[in-house]
């Protein structure tokens, strides 16, 4: 009787994270050369009997790569040119205007000027929807409606979507951007107001989105600074004065627990 023995190897912690795949092996036990066209994906010894194949010669010359088209010179036309143009003119602090619709060096620095100042995107200079929008508004903007004391009062105008502060009849910040309360129940209420809470951060419990330098003033609402695209004017707050970073800590380091707020007029289309 004969005895065959067996050997049993086991593989203990292998720290690859897959098996490399086992080659087939012959009766001997030795390992059966892969060919070159196994179907493994691998490649074996070259065949001496093939011809090393050469290299087509051509006499064709590469072609050079396209050069990039040069940008046009200033800045693009609007289709609302001449509305920006009015505005601008009327608010005067963005340099000259000349109303006439058509773009020029002038206008072009004034409008980019405009557009960096009040977070409009992209600030290229042209007089679009959004930039004639802002300009207007701001233009329309009247600090006389807002009922403010002879200390500091934070105005926000509805009507227009503006928001100012004023020391003494004097504007001191603004009239600048905001975008309040939609429809649906989360419009902002006209009233007079304190704000009556202050926090660097606060955290919004119902949205779940932090509300940076926040001022309280009444119901759950205050001012902070925006944490969408300001002039999606699609949505809105959820009774809250949105703003612009920089108008936000200008806002907070002005204010202080008691400064009076005039909230007047309505947002339309709420």
């Amino acid at each position: 009787m004969r005895l065959v023995a067996v050997a049993v190897v086991t593989v203990v912690g292998a720290g690859a994270c897959t098996f490399a795949p086992s080659q087939p092996t012959a009766t001997g036990g030795e390992p059966v050369p892969v060919s070159a066209t196994g179907g493994t994906g691998a490649s074996g010894p070259p065949d001496p009997t093939t011809p090393t194949p050469k290299p087509r010669q051509t006499t064709q010359k590469p072609k050079p790569a396209a050069k990039p088209k040069p940008k046009p010179a200033g800045c693009p036309t609007g289709e609302r040119q001449r509305e920006v143009e009015t505005a601008l003119a009327d608010l005067g602090t963005f340099g000259t205007i000349v109303i006439d619709g058509k773009q020029s060096a002038a206008d072009c620095k004034a409008i980019k000027a405009f557009q960096r100042r009040f977070g409009i995107q992209p600030a290229e200079g042209r007089a679009g929807p959004t930039t004639a929008s802002v300009a207007k508004r701001i233009a329309a903007t009247d600090p006389r409606k807002c009922r403010a004391g002879s200390g500091l009062t934070f105005c926000v105008d509805l009507t227009n979507q503006t928001v100012l502060a004023i020391r003494g009849g004097k504007v001191v910040l603004g009239p600048t951007v905001t975008r309040t309360g939609m429809a649906g129940g989360f419009q902002t209420p006209a009233g007079n107001y304190k704000v009556n809470f202050r926090n660097i951060k606060e955290w919004s419990d119902p949205y779940e989105v932090w509300l940076p330098y926040w001022q309280h003033f009444t119901a759950g609402m205050g001012f902070h600074e925006t944490t969408t695209y300001i002039h999606n004017m699609a949505i809105g707050s959820h009774g809250c004065v949105n703003l612009l970073p920089s108008d936000a800590r200008k806002l907070w380091d002005m204010g202080k627990n008691g400064t009076p707020v005039h909230v007047y007029g309505r947002r339309p289309g709420t």
